[in-house]
C-alpha cells in the first residue's frame, strides 16, 4: 500500500515537473505579455465591434503556441550559453532535464498548430506574419546576439509584430492602425531590453552576448540611448489620438506613461546604478499594458 502511494506521488511529481519545464521552455510569462499585445490589437481593429470570447481565446492560443515555439528554439540553440549564465542555467534544455530532440518536437508541433489556428479561424495574412516573426526571432535575432548589439534592433521587429498579427487577424488587412501599434511596441522595447541587459550584464558578458549600445556595457552612452528612445515614444504615443484611434482620456494616460518612462531613463543616466536600471525595467512592464488598455478602454467607452 505504501509502495503504491509512493509510485502515485512520484508520478504526480514527475508530471508537475514536466509541466514546469514546458512552461520554462516556452517562457510562459514573457509569451503571455507578447500575446497580450496581439489580443488587444485584435480587439482594437475597427471590424471587431463586439467581444467574442471564443475568438479571443483562439487568437490567444494561436499566438501563445507560435511564441512558445520561438522561445523553445531559442533555448535549444542557446543551450550551451544558457548553461553559462546564472539566470538561465536552470532552463530545461540547458540543465539537461530535457533533450534537444524533445525541445525541437515541442517547437515544431507548437508552431504548426499555432499557425493552423491563425490561418483557419482568422486569415492567412495573420498566420504569415506570425511565421515571419517566428523565423526572425529564432534564426536571425538569436544568432546575432553574439555578433553585435544590432541584434536588439533586429529582435525589436518580431517583438512588435504581435501587434500586426492581432490587427490583421481582426481587420483582415495591413492598415495604418496596426502599423501605429507596431511602432509603439517597437520603440518601447529599447529602454525595456537595455534595462534588462544592464541588470544582467555580467551574465550576458560571460555568455558572449553583445546587447548593450556601448561595447563597454553599462556606460553613460548606453544610458543616453535609453533616454533617446524613451523620448521618441512621446510623439509616437500621440499618433493614435491624431489618427482618431483613441480619445482624450487615453491621450493623457499615454502621455503621462511616456513622461514617466523618460524620467526613469533620465534617472538611470544620472545615477548609473543597477537599481535605476531595475526601475526602468519595472516601469516598462507597467507601461505597455497601461498604454494598450487605455486605447482599448477608449474604444469600449
Amino acid at each position: 500500500m505504501i509502495h503504491e502511494e509512493s509510485i502515485k506521488h512520484n508520478s504526480s511529481f514527475t508530471i508537475a515537473s514536466k509541466i514546469r519545464d514546458y512552461m520554462l521552455l516556452s517562457k510562459f510569462s514573457l509569451s503571455f505579455m507578447v500575446v497580450f499585445s496581439a489580443v488587444v490589437s485584435y480587439l482594437l481593429a475597427p471590424k471587431i465591434v463586439a467581444f467574442d470570447w471564443t475568438m479571443i481565446l483562439l487568437i490567444f492560443t494561436g499566438g501563445m503556441l507560435v511564441t512558445a515555439s520561438a522561445n523553445a528554439v531559442n533555448q535549444v540553440v542557446e543551450k550551451e550559453t544558457d548553461a553559462l549564465m546564472q539566470r538561465t542555467s536552470k532552463r530545461p534544455v540547458a540543465s539537461g532535464r530535457m533533450s534537444e530532440r524533445e525541445g525541437w518536437i515541442f517547437s515544431i508541433v507548437s508552431l504548426i498548430v499555432g499557425l493552423m489556428i491563425l490561418a483557419y479561424f482568422f486569415n492567412l495574412l495573420a498566420a504569415s506574419i506570425a511565421a515571419f516573426s517566428w523565423f526572425m526571432y529564432a534564426f536571425m535575432y538569436t544568432p546575432l546576439k553574439k555578433v553585435s548589439a544590432i541584434s536588439v534592433l533586429v529582435g525589436a521587429i518580431p517583438g512588435a509584430l504581435p501587434c500586426l498579427i492581432g490587427w490583421t487577424a481582426g481587420q483582415d488587412e495591413l492598415s495604418m492602425g496596426g502599423w501605429i501599434l507596431f511602432t509603439i511596441q517597437f520603440f518601447w522595447q529599447f529602454p525595456h531590453f537595455w534595462a534588462i541587459a544592464w541588470i544582467a550584464h555580467t551574465d550576458y558578458s560571460r555568455a558572449g552576448f553583445k546587447l548593450m549600445p556601448s561595447v563597454q556595457g553599462p556606460t553613460k552612452y548606453s544610458a543616453i540611448q535609453s533616454v533617446i528612445y524613451s523620448l521618441i515614444l512621446v510623439p509616437v504615443g500621440i499618433i493614435p489620438y491624431m489618427a482618431n484611434m483613441s480619445g482624450i482620456i487615453s491621450f493623457w494616460i499615454v502621455l503621462a506613461a511616456n513622461i514617466f518612462m523618460v524620467w526613469q531613463c533620465i534617472r538611470l543616466y544620472r545615477e548609473m546604478e543597477v537599481r535605476a536600471a531595475r526601475r526602468v525595467m519595472f516601469s516598462s512592464y507597467i507601461y505597455l499594458p497601461m498604454v494598450l488598455l487605455s486605447l482599448l478602454a477608449d474604444k469600449i467607452i
